[in-house]
């Protein structure tokens, strides 16, 4: 008979920290937070072995927190330091941190990569009790002098495996040579074994480690591996998605996600893509959409199999088989967690049956493939989840729906969210082209209307401009009849260059809404009829 799960309180953690906790209806720890807890508010090292999502960052950060008593930090000078291998795992740790900081007065801020730098140097100036960071960044900032580390007191190393396979440990080494030796190292990883034991024997004294046993490890999540076409994946996905709720799709390329994204997006599932070529900004956009359940689905490339950390995840779509064992777990991890349920579907193309039965052998998993069935998914969450609704946007001739992808209709005036006159959505459908970008007005001349469907387009055609001022060009004085070479007024006379745009001013003639250019030798004539090949305005 198993004993009972003691609860945070009896684990000696702080009333205030208990009490924040209870805000959160987190009422009973997890094996890994019993484990470790009271070691790591004892002031001990502590290595952690335990999956993704069985709740390591508050099983660090209740112990941690507990410790940091005292004087707030100086400026520049933080006393707590967490590194993480991802931008998104580092603002979701640190929101985690946040909460139970509330009663303490303790500052928490994030520094890493793809934002500037500004915000960050900000908070340093005013003092940060708790970094969390990435190592790349945190680096850059330490070079600029903006941040030391000599007066850390705790060291929090978190998915160590996952820095190993990023090419993080150099860094994660460097960075903590400039800490005080004295300092309080916690590190949690799904294995411990290659570089991660190296980390540990250089790094941590006699450290406690902790290991969930196997039973303990288990997941919640049904794996099922589909034999599919590569045509049909798209359409599978889809289906998966509305039978499973908030789904999750990993790709191998960072075009196929964008691609994905929008196909799904066309068979009425809304869906984001992230991945590393998307700003930060775009990132944290996707996936508070996805938290929201604004999007139903989100397209990720492998980059996000260890950023990703949110509840309530139903399924976990493998659009493409990942390379090895190692990381169809990491991807995995993103459903089922802290003993929820979940679904993780493979889908197996004939080309990658021979990958996917190793990585089937190597896991210890039943060997075979199925053919697509919904009604596995049904057994297992039960009956489709209630859709958050669509917002409806009104169009100029219709309503369109909007995505994460960008992809949103005109307004009700007829002017679309990139600025331009003409309709997004002709026919109610949401379009997901590339916007077509308005010049600047100060680049078109004074009284200048936008120009449509991205021609270099003068004055309108019913107001010819006589004093041959190309619509495109920048300070043409009117009258100018010629342009010298470095793109100034000049006093080159007429018909050396001339340039007009609806009549005849300088050498050159040009239709109602193009360019055209005539050169020396043929003044008064041009040497191309106009928008036929002559150059646009620069």
């Amino acid at each position: 008979m198993p004993l009972p799960q003691p609860s945070f309180a009896d684990l000696g953690v702080p009333s205030d920290i208990v009490a924040a906790l209870k805000a959160r209806s987190i009422i009973t720890p997890f094996p890994i937070q019993s484990a470790t807890v009271i070691d790591a508010m004892a002031g001990r090292d502590v290595c952690g072995k335990a999956p993704t999502g069985s709740g390591k960052t508050l099983a660090f950060g209740i112990g941690a927190v507990a410790r940091l008593t005292g004087k707030p930090a100086r400026p520049k000078h933080p006393r707590m330091l967490v590194l993480t291998p991802t931008r998104e795992l580092c603002a979701q740790v640190a929101s985690e941190l946040a909460t139970l900081c509330t009663s303490r007065n303790l500052r928490v801020e994030t520094f890493y990569g793809g934002v500037g730098y500004g915000p960050q140097l900000k908070s340093l100036s005013r003092g940060v009790d708790i970094a969390v960071a990435c190592p790349g960044r945190l680096g850059d900032l330490i070079e600029r002098g903006s941040i030391r580390l000599d007066a850390i007191e705790i060291v929090v190393i978190d998915e160590a495996d996952r820095m190993a396979d990023m090419g993080f440990l150099p860094d994660v080494r460097r960075l903590l040579d400039k800490t005080p030796a004295s300092r309080q190292t916690l590190l949690f990883s799904a294995t411990l074994d290659g570089d991660i034991d190296v980390l540990v024997k250089r790094y941590q004294k006699d450290p406690v480690r902790h290991e969930l046993e196997a039973e303990e490890d288990a997941s919640e999540a049904v794996h099922l591996f589909w034999r599919v076409s590569s045509g049909d994946r798209v359409e599978t996905t889809a289906s998966i998605t509305a039978a499973s709720g908030p789904t999750i799709v990993f790709c191998r390329t960072k075009h196929s996600t964008d691609r994905i994204a929008r196909q799904l997006d066309q068979r009425g599932v809304r869906a984001a893509a992230i991945h590393g070529d998307r700003s930060q900004k775009q990132r944290e956009r996707a996936l508070e959409s996805f938290v929201q359940g604004s999007v139903d689905a989100l397209v990720a490339t492998d980059v996000a199999a260890r950023g990703i950390h949110v509840d309530g995840v139903n399924a976990v779509v493998h659009f493409d088989p990942p390379t090895d064992s190692k990381d169809y777990v990491h991807r995995s991890g993103r459903t089922a967690r802290a003993g929820a349920t979940g679904v993780v579907v493979s889908f197996v193309t004939p080309d990658k049956t021979g990958a996917v039965k190793r990585i089937q052998r190597d896991l210890g998993m039943p060997a075979g493939l199925d053919v697509p069935d919904m009604s596995k998914i049904s057994d297992v969450l039960g009956a489709p989840p209630q859709r958050k609704p669509r917002k409806e946007h009104a169009g100029a001739n219709g309503s369109a729906n909007g995505s994460a992808n960008g992809s949103a209709s005109g307004s009700a005036n007829g002017t679309n969210r990139y600025g331009s006159g003409r309709s997004e959505s002709s026919n109610g459908s949401t379009r997901t082209g590339k916007p077509w970008k308005q010049r600047p007005a100060s680049s078109r001349g004074a009284g200048k209307g936008p120009r449509a469907n991205g021609s270099d387009r003068g004055p309108s055609e019913g107001s010819p401009d006589r004093n041959g001022s190309g619509g495109g060009h920048k300070k043409k004085p009117a009258g100018a009849g010629g342009w010298s070479k470095t793109g100034k007024p000049g006093a080159k006379p007429a018909g050396a260059r001339g340039h007009s745009a609806g009549g005849k001013g300088g050498g050159g003639q040009a239709g109602s809404g193009s360019h055209s250019h005539a050169h020396a030798g043929h003044t008064g004539g041009p040497k191309q009829a106009a928008g036929a090949g002559g150059r646009r305005g620069r």
